[in-house]
């Protein structure tokens, strides 16, 4: 063999063995770095917190049984790029994902989001607890920004609280989110919800926003049938018009700091200007968040001259014209001892209004 043709087998020796070499090393690092750890899609919820660096992350991946290896992932991060975009929080993943998706996932910050409901009829301690239930939230912090002038001042909402201005909608947030965030989604579907319609209609029966949403929070916690919302606010309007005391039941549980589950005739005697037995109007501010079936009937009102109303027992209400119908319902449908079930829950006695 001559010596030209002798260097042409070297390198074509050699050259073999580079892809040789070379594709071993892709099948090493596809088996081991990037391929899936199984076939079998069972997604797992992971937290990654806040701080955690590239190893960190790696370690918490396998012992997840996420990744083949901590070591070939730190690498693959390397050759990626991405050494410092980790964003943490909660990520749906699976075995079945290669590395190259989970990395995806977690530098681009796609978390996972939890579906919450506020119902309507909810006031800001119900919806706080509720949040710290489903982990959502802190009910202190939440609490206390409600109350924060400076920050329902930010909001732009003039009012001495944020309640009645948490929309009622189901939502969804990521776990950890901060409770101010939480808040501004919130107000920010109420905004949304009030349309132009509202605020004229407001205007032309002389109320402010503020009041209607004070009204609507009074005909959300008085009744959950739909058809009942227009006469409950008739009845309220009627008894505003007359500068008659609205009497509402609500509003003076809404004063107690202690509320039992049972409303009692020395209740009605509290020095609150939520006490509508006592005060004539509305109250300071909402007493609940309403939905906008609420807002909407205490905007239109049934035409009606009704003046009173009284539980059946059953949800339902009984609405009177005069005083005298009304205690003749009241004896139809209530005695003494006897209470009903508000639909909040609460046990109360009877009230005339």
């Amino acid at each position: 063999m001559t010596s030209i043709y002798r260097k042409i087998y070297y390198i074509i020796t050699i050259l073999f063995l580079i892809i040789l070499l070379f594709n071993g090393v892709v099948v090493i690092f596809y088996t081991f770095v990037i391929s899936p750890v199984s076939s079998y899609d069972v997604p797992r919820i992971v937290n990654i917190p806040k701080g955690y660096v590239l190893s960190q992350v790696a370690d918490l991946l396998k012992r997840e049984g996420l990744i083949m290896s901590a070591k070939g992932f730190s690498l693959l991060v390397f050759l990626k790029g991405v050494v410092n975009e980790f964003q943490a929080g909660e990520y749906k993943l699976s075995p079945s994902m290669s590395s190259l998706e989970i990395l995806d996932i977690i530098t681009k910050g796609k978390i996972v989001f939890h579906k919450v409901t506020i119902p309507e009829g909810y006031n800001i301690m119900e919806i706080a607890s509720l949040l710290e239930e489903k982990g959502m939230a802190n009910s202190e912090r939440f609490i206390s920004l409600t109350y924060d002038k400076g920050f329902i001042s930010l909001l732009g909402i003039d009012a001495d609280s944020l309640e009645g201005y948490l929309f009622p909608d189901t939502y969804y947030f990521a776990r950890g989110t901060d409770e101010s965030i939480i808040l501004k989604k919130m107000v920010k579907t109420f905004e949304m919800n009030i349309i132009p319609e509202f605020i004229d209609r407001a205007k032309e029966i002389g109320f402010t926003m503020h009041k209607i949403i004070t009204l609507a929070s009074l005909i959300e916690k008085e009744t959950g049938i739909d058809e009942e919302r227009g006469l409950v606010s008739a009845v309220f309007h009627n008894r505003l018009k007359k500068g008659l005391l609205l009497e509402c039941d609500p509003t003076v549980i809404y004063a107690l700091k202690d509320f039992d589950g049972n409303l009692r005739k020395e209740d009605l005697l509290i020095d609150s200007p939520y006490n509508t037995y006592r005060y004539r109007g509305l109250p300071p501010g909402p007493i609940t968040n309403p939905g906008k079936a609420s807002i909407r009937s205490a905007l239109y009102p049934d035409e009606s001259d009704y003046l009173y109303f009284v539980s059946k027992g059953d949800g339902r209400h009984y609405f009177s014209s005069t005083l005298k119908e009304h205690n003749m319902a009241v004896r139809m449908y209530q005695t003494a001892h006897r209470s009903f079930r508000l639909r909040n829950g609460a046990n109360i006695s009877v009230n005339n209004r």
